[in-house]
């Protein structure tokens, strides 16, 4: 590893003197106050607000277990809101003083609505083995059709549950497998009885090897229409009545679907399922519309304001809470009687509880210790069907068949567990990457009709690989089959940590019944930046075959890295300035040293492009976030008057089409029609409505952002002002995003090495753990 000895010149990697040092220089810190954000948004979003408020006060709720080199909360996705607070993941803390009804009254002008959040994305196939590729239906943009396309996956999944048998109570005396297994884990539903949905019994056939003619692909969904004109007018008058901007009408109308001006006539309190709005303008809009009636009390806004909550909690990557925990919230925003008020919100099914077992069974005349949850029915459902499709695929796997042949080299281990086994998870670094595409190579000689999907577009993913956006919408991979599920009989996973529970759930609800799904990713990057912690569910529900590679990651890079992922920042000898050290003092310092390795010294001593050296940053906001890293990268590279929205045509952009997703691109032009992109040699026109909310410039990116892709050369930048942002996870993606060389531009003094060993990823509360672990006891149990 090498430093940069002179903190106030240029600093130049090629030049740069080898040190031993643990990790880096130690510059003067930089000022405080940082302004870390979302990581997930191409603008100030609703959701950044919402990590702002910090609602939530859970602590500790995750799964125990969870293996030690698990992700943030086992998968965590948290970087700082926009003030340093804690991102998604992080433990939120009280609310912000409006605490009672009128506490803020809302104004014209306050409806804090932003945009969506939203993050790393996908591309097209470049493999010739997979079916050719319909284009998705007129009109449609991909965004649409996969959010489409997960919308009828959730339908389906609902459909299945629907038609299975009635509630059973938990406990009682069941006969047959089906009653025996969902007893085991179906928790409690309402106040009275939990509802219980049963596994399908019969095993499919085992499918044949050889490979079918490609199906048709289906043409994607339309989605949902938007709101009549009429609607939005009529809910724009009640907003009007009650003192609330009108610019919320549209989003409203949208939120509520039909009748939303009666629902907002009737409970003024529902104006809180518009993104950005808080419960003390919610307040003030109630007692504009209601005046004495709109009381602290009130079940509507109990009932409302645990809505919220949970849905804040999900932005922070919970599923769940424990009802303590809401709780204590619920008095934070003056509700007199918070037991109560969720006693009530239970029973009239705004929410759903549940009832987890903790520790092992106990005896026939002790009580089981449990805690109880409570969640919103979508998250539930997602939750429970993955649990029921993640059971199915293991339940209805034909048998092992001899893949000795095949199992050969690196990856002989990893094709040897899936030879006999319907699921399988595999865990590793960067390197063990190239274990999942030798499997996928290894089946396909075998003749079976497999695919590989990743969370992100990147080099060396390996021929005939697709995103798993692109395979949900329909866009990329194989078609379906007519249960609408994919023609394919092995399903290979990679960068399973970013999936989120809904996400999962419609990726595996979609795997046909004998097929085999693998499950692959690095514990130890950031998470999902949806809600859930899938990936460390699975691996500490222990009751799927693990496969743990043994490749190690190369280099001084590699060696790095790898200390990172157990808490050590060791020192690594760079004799080819693989690693280089640039001490800041401050954050003006620290953009003009990033500039200059980018446009000068990283081209100049590696004979990389500045077009392949990407900068990583803790957040978007700050002196020397992703925005003023951006316009002074723009000044440099590519100077422009900004004339289309503020982007000028080669640009170098992030284009966020639905949360959780972030696609590398280049701007190309502009016209009526909107913004043109060049997003890895597909066109793609955003609607000049969405620019603002939906692109942004990418030379500098959040690491949340840059999960799932590597390029050549990487800047990572650390101003003084993003200390309180960094941990173990976060500074293990950004660093292992590099390929051949990594600059870090170092201004956080002890912070580095502190966060490293001490900041753990944030813990999340889910289900899925608890859910997998009593089915694999019941399982066990049948004869």
């Amino acid at each position: 590893m090498s430093t940069d000895p002179e903190a106030a010149r240029p600093a130049d990697p090629a030049a740069a003197e080898a040190t031993h040092g643990a990790a880096a220089a130690t510059p003067e810190p930089g000022p405080a106050g940082a302004e870390p954000e979302d990581p997930h948004a191409p603008a100030s979003t609703a959701a950044e607000r919402a990590r702002d408020e910090d609602p939530v006060p859970p602590a500790g709720s995750g799964e125990a277990d969870a293996p030690a080199s698990t992700g943030p909360d086992g998968d965590g996705s948290g970087e700082a809101g926009a003030d340093g607070r804690e991102g998604p993941g992080g433990a939120p803390g009280a609310p912000d003083g409006d605490g009672g009804p009128g506490a803020e009254p809302l104004v014209s002008g306050r409806g804090g609505v932003g945009e969506s959040p939203a993050g790393p994305d996908t591309g097209t196939s470049d493999g010739a083995a997979e079916p050719a590729e319909a284009q998705p239906a007129p009109g449609l943009t991909e965004a649409q059709a996969e959010l489409a396309a997960q919308k009828v996956e959730r339908e389906r999944i609902a459909r299945r549950k629907a038609e299975r048998e009635a509630p059973v109570e938990a406990g009682g005396k069941l006969s047959g497998k089906a009653a025996d297994l969902m007893a085991a884990v179906r928790a409690v539903e309402s106040g009275a009885k939990p509802a219980a949905v049963y596994f399908d019994e019969a095993p499919a056939a085992p499918r044949k090897a050889a490979p079918a003619p490609p199906q048709p692909r289906p043409a994607a969904p339309a989605p949902s229409p938007a709101p009549a004109a009429a609607d939005i007018g009529a809910v724009r008058a009640v907003l009007t009545r009650g003192g609330a901007p009108e610019a919320l009408a549209g989003q409203a109308a949208e939120a509520l679907g039909e009748g939303a001006a009666e629902q907002l006539a009737e409970d003024p309190w529902r104006l809180l399922v518009v993104p950005g709005v808080r419960p003390a303008q919610a307040d003030g809009f109630a007692q504009a519309l209601l005046g004495a009636e709109a009381g602290p009390a009130d079940e509507r806004r109990g009932a409302a304001l645990l809505g919220w909550l949970l849905a804040q909690a999900a932005v922070k990557g919970h599923t769940a809470l424990e009802a303590p925990v809401l709780e204590k919230a619920l008095a934070q925003y003056g509700v007199p009687a918070p037991a109560e008020a969720l006693e009530s919100a239970i029973g009239e099914g705004a929410v759903l509880v549940f009832h987890e077992p903790l520790g092992p069974p106990a005896g026939e005349d002790e009580e089981q210790p449990v805690r109880i949850l409570v969640g919103l029915e979508e998250h539930a459902l997602a939750e429970e069907a993955l649990a029921d499709g993640l059971a199915r695929l293991a339940g209805t796997f034909g048998g092992p068949a001899d893949w000795s042949a095949a199992a050969t080299g690196p990856a002989a281990e990893l094709v040897r567990a899936v030879a006999g086994h319907g699921l399988v998870t595999h865990t590793g670094g960067e390197a063990a990457r190239a274990e999942p595409r030798a499997l996928l190579a290894a089946a396909r000689e075998l003749g079976l009709r497999a695919c590989l999907a990743a969370h992100a577009p990147a080099t060396g993913v390996g021929v005939g690989a697709v995103t798993v956006a692109g395979l949900l919408a329909g866009t990329q991979g194989p078609g379906r089959d007519a249960d609408g599920r994919f023609d394919l009989d092995l399903l290979i996973v990679l960068d399973a940590p970013q999936l989120d529970v809904e996400t999962a759930a419609a990726l595996v609800e979609s795997v046909p019944d004998g097929a085999r799904l693998v499950l692959s990713g690095d514990p130890g990057v950031l998470g999902s930046a949806g809600p859930g912690r899938v990936f460390a569910d699975v691996l500490a529900a222990r009751a799927f075959p693990q496969v743990v590679s043994r490749t190690p990651d190369p280099g001084p890079i590699g060696e790095l890295v790898s200390g990172v992922g157990i808490g050590e920042l060791n020192q690594v000898d760079a004799p080819g300035k693989e690693v280089v050290i640039v001490p800041v003092r401050d954050a003006g310092e620290a953009v003009h040293r990033t500039v200059q390795l980018v446009a000068e010294s990283v081209p100049r001593a590696f004979g990389i492009p500045a077009d392949a050296v990407q900068v990583i940053t803790p957040g978007h906001g700050g002196s020397a976030g992703t925005r003023a890293l951006n316009a002074a990268l723009k000044e440099r590279l590519n100077p422009g008057p900004g004339r289309f929205g503020g982007f000028d045509p080669g640009d170098r952009v992030v284009h966020v089409p639905s949360p959780g997703r972030a696609l590398p691109a280049r701007v190309v032009s502009a016209d009526a029609q909107g913004l043109h992109l060049d997003a890895a040699g597909a066109r793609v026109v955003v609607p000049k409505e969405r620019v603002e909310s939906q692109v942004r410039h990418g030379w500098a990116v959040t690491a949340h952002q840059a999960v799932g892709a590597r390029w050549p050369a990487v800047v990572v930048v650390l101003p003084g002002d993003a200390a309180q942002a960094l941990s173990r996870d976060w500074v293990y993606t950004a660093f292992g995003r590099a390929e051949r060389h990594l600059s870090v531009v170092h201004g956080v003094d002890e912070a580095l090495p502190r966060a490293v060993a001490q900041v753990l990823p944030k813990p999340r509360t889910t289900r899925l753990t608890g859910l997998l672990r009593a089915l694999t006891a019941a399982q066990e149990e049948q004869p």
